[in-house]
């Protein structure tokens, strides 16, 4: 069976890599340490199909090291046993370049495994993850690693992979190839940085075009439309991917801009995530909108309500509707804020006796001092108030929340100066 064309075109020098500019060319680090011969342990993190294994498998040519390979999600303790042992073989002589793809599969006692043997030199360790290394890493490994991060690779470098893709299937083929460079960009921007993503569209590409009446065979965007019919955005339930979409909604809609919020929601949406994306409106609703405009948060319940009953295609519409509310509703976050200070005290300090006033005093003890709660009932005053202590003696002059600038709370504010006579 003839291998896929991502495996048959992977480069074999760093030279021929796409993308990674930051890292590899001329004066740049992966260069420098593949040029020297002598390769630290490194930690390749970054989106799939950038170019992490490739990188790893020339960095082990030119280091004359033996390579091996194991992929974390089915390797375990005593494969590394086993790699570890070929140290004292006449194939280790010159020392063992271990690539452990997906990393962050490994439970800790898994990754401290390999710490005796790094250590020692013996073996050189070039791990590799989708997801930031610096939660799924154990320390003690990163410590002893140098972290390089992969990523998504722009389109313009990807049509230059997918070129010389096209050179190299026209071998196997006895008529002529070409390929509209519209095609070719289309692929390459549906790939999502992902440049085996963009060679295998490639290749479905080249099968589903019909050669003409010579023989020829010419894929254009018809073609290419064809092979890409949906695009391979980065999602990844419960991996980093996930938590930069919720992040940047988030901050988006913090930020007020409905359209980049519109748009990150519907990352979401077509991912399918219906759950997060309502989880997480409904918090923005209450962290970052609060008291600048209460409603909020109970339209974007229903919102909330109405997707979750409704179930996609259709919870985009009522998410969609609280997302550009959201995005375009003034904001505060002095409540929550207030909230967040009183715990810090909690947890910091003692704040205190709640005054006797507020508790729940029904009867007076033997050996009670004061007698009597001496509660001030508001509702029996002017206005309903009347100045009374409420915060613990320790903590009694605290001042925990600070009304927000919007026109809601600085109407509170000023009704509240003038009942209270503090304007």
């Amino acid at each position: 069976m003839s291998k896929p064309l991502a495996d048959r075109l992977r480069p074999k020098t760093l030279a021929d890599v796409v993308g990674q500019s930051h890292i590899i060319g001329k004066g740049r680090v992966l260069t420098e340490i593949a040029e020297s011969g002598k390769v630290p342990n490194m930690i390749f993190y970054g989106p799939s199909g950038t170019g992490k294994t490739t990188v790893a498998n020339i960095l082990a040519k030119v280091s004359g090291k033996a390579l091996f390979k194991l992929n974390a999600t089915t390797a375990s303790v005593s494969d590394i046993r086993d790699v570890c042992a070929q140290t004292e073989t006449f194939d280790g002589q010159n020392g063992i370049l271990l690539y452990l793809d997906e990393i962050q599969n490994f439970n800790k006692k898994q990754q401290q495994s390999l710490l005796e043997y790094t250590e020692n030199g013996k073996i050189t360790l070039i791990a590799s993850t989708t997801e930031n290394p610096y939660f799924y890493v154990y320390n003690a490994v990163l410590s002893r690693s140098v972290v390089f991060e992969f990523k998504s690779v722009a389109a313009k470098d990807i049509v230059a992979a997918l070129n010389r893709g096209l050179e190299l299937v026209k071998a196997d083929f006895s008529g002529a190839i070409t390929a509209d460079s519209d095609a070719l960009m289309h692929i390459a921007e549906k790939a999502c940085g992902d440049v085996r993503k963009a060679l295998n569209s490639l290749e479905l590409a080249v099968i589903y075009a019909k050669p003409d009446n010579e023989g020829n065979l010419k894929i254009d965007m018809a073609a290419a439309e064809q092979c890409t019919q949906k695009k391979a955005f980065r999602y990844d339930k419960a991996g980093d991917s996930q938590y930069d979409v919720m992040s940047a909604l988030q901050k988006s809609i913090r930020g007020s801009d409905p359209d980049a919020a519109v748009h990150y929601l519907a990352r979401l949406i077509a991912a399918e995530d219906l759950q997060t994306a309502c989880r997480r409106l409904m918090v923005i609703a209450a962290e970052d909108i609060g008291l600048a405009y209460p409603m909020a948060i109970p339209i974007v319940k229903a919102c909330v309500d109405s997707a979750l009953m409704l179930g996609l295609p259709e919870a985009r519409i009522p998410l969609g509707d609280a997302a550009v509310l959201l995005a375009t509703a003034p904001k505060s976050n002095s409540a929550h804020i207030a909230l967040d200070m009183a715990l810090s005290d909690l947890e910091k300090m003692d704040t205190g006796e709640i005054p006797r006033q507020l508790q729940n005093k029904h009867y007076d003890g033997e050996g009670d001092v004061t007698k009597g709660q001496h509660y001030l009932y508001p509702h029996d005053f002017p206005n309903s108030y009347v100045k009374q202590q409420y915060l613990p003696d320790k903590i009694k002059d605290k001042k925990y929340y600070k009304y927000g600038s919007n026109k809601n709370e600085q109407t509170a504010k000023e009704y509240w100066d003038k009942i209270k006579g503090t304007k």
